[in-house]
């Protein structure tokens, strides 16, 4: 395992800590990086404007019996890749070629965009329920790679 590597997770995770996510297991932390530099960072949060489910001291998704893996347009937070990605659409950065690491296995959604901006590798920590997503880096050549599984 590349000592890179090991920092910018350590990164990932420390970004994580800054989410609004009332659920502490589903603190998300992103960053992006090529040639060993960090381009953005993102964490899973409200967006701008909006109260956060911190804020609101309750999560609408176990409000609402909804699983883990489901129905992801039912959180008031955005993504922590999606907010990595918007940064750096805001500050004008390409992302080709990039490497996105984060602290949890991208959701469908948010590997369609990560397909889409041209980042060509992933490395994620931790697993999650969206065997789609899987299929998706797979038939677009995206390198997804488990934090634990790098040589």
């Amino acid at each position: 395992m590349d000592k890179w590597d090991i920092r910018f997770m350590e990164m990932a995770k420390l970004v994580s800590g800054w989410s609004s996510c009332y659920k502490h297991n589903r603190q998300v932390g992103a960053v992006i990086v090529r040639d060993k530099r960090i381009l953005t960072t993102g964490y899973n949060g409200a967006p701008s404007g909006i109260s956060s489910c911190k804020e609101r001291a309750e999560c609408i998704r176990e409000k609402m019996g909804i699983a883990s893996g489901t129905r992801q347009e039912m959180c008031y937070a955005v993504h922590a890749e999606q907010n990595a990605i918007v940064q750096a659409a805001k500050l004008g950065l390409s992302l080709e070629g990039a490497t996105l690491y984060c602290t949890h296995q991208p959701c469908s959604i948010c590997t369609r965009l990560i397909i889409n901006s041209g980042i060509s590798r992933v490395v994620y920590d931790e697993g999650y329920p969206d065997d789609f997503s899987l299929k998706l880096f797979a038939e677009a050549g995206v390198k997804l790679v488990k934090f634990s599984e790098l040589e």
